[in-house]
């Protein structure tokens, strides 16, 4: 577990690196740690070198190894990454702080009831399929404007920004500037966006937050 926090060290380096010679102030870029897969001993690591933010694909997962965690810890914040069924939008709701993928209708619709009945309202995050994928979830470039519209006014949401995974063999920058223009046409300061491979290309074209996975926790564990 050591080497997480070297790890962990090493990736601050390269942000802070990243964010200057992008003009930006220190500290304007938040780490996402991506934890997905991997134990709760690794998550007890890197709080242990500092680490506060936390990204998880499985609402399940996310259960398993976050709410035990929060007493001891209470800076944590804990963003769900992946896509989510209509059926787990409560569950979402009741451990997240972060929600960043937010991508169509009826998983508004879910998320919202499910504030209402729980009490909490995490922030969330309209995910944007930048390039178009039908295997990849996403709003699709031509329906974000309005679903963003839509995500906030008639559905009441806390939408703080937009998200986006850029397809596997393009160069992300364009994709990266696109998500930028299109939260400034709506007014969101939040931009989720750059993964291990890409993240200092994100930085230069605007993220706030970065979401880093393997560089930090090593290869994923296959889950059960």
């Amino acid at each position: 577990m050591t080497d997480i926090a070297t790890r962990l060290a090493a990736i601050r380096a390269r942000i802070e690196d990243a964010t200057a010679r992008a003009g930006r102030p220190p500290g304007s870029v938040t780490l996402v740690a991506v934890s997905k897969t991997h134990p709760q001993d690794a998550v007890v690591a890197a709080l242990a070198a500092g680490q506060t933010v936390f990204g998880e694909n499985r609402v399940q997962e996310a259960q398993s190894k976050f709410p035990g965690l929060r007493a001891a810890h209470p800076a944590l914040r804990l963003h769900i990454i992946g896509g989510l069924q209509t059926n787990k939008a409560r569950d979402a709701v009741r451990v997240a702080d972060v929600i960043e993928t937010i991508d169509r209708p009826k998983l508004a619709t879910a998320i919202a009831e499910a504030m209402a009945k729980e009490g909490r309202r995490p922030d969330c995050l309209v995910q944007v399929n930048t390039g178009d994928e039908t295997q990849k979830s996403g709003v699709p470039r031509a329906e974000a404007d309005a679903f963003i519209r839509a995500a906030r006014e008639e559905h009441g949401l806390p939408v703080t920004g937009l998200m986006c995974i850029p397809p596997v063999d393009a160069d992300p920058r364009p994709h990266f500037a696109y998500l930028r223009e299109l939260a400034g046409r709506h007014g969101l300061a939040v931009l989720s966006m750059g993964m291990s491979g890409d993240f200092e290309a994100a930085i230069a074209e605007g993220a706030t937050h970065v979401r880093v996975g393997t560089a930090i926790f090593g290869h994923r564990e296959t889950p059960a």
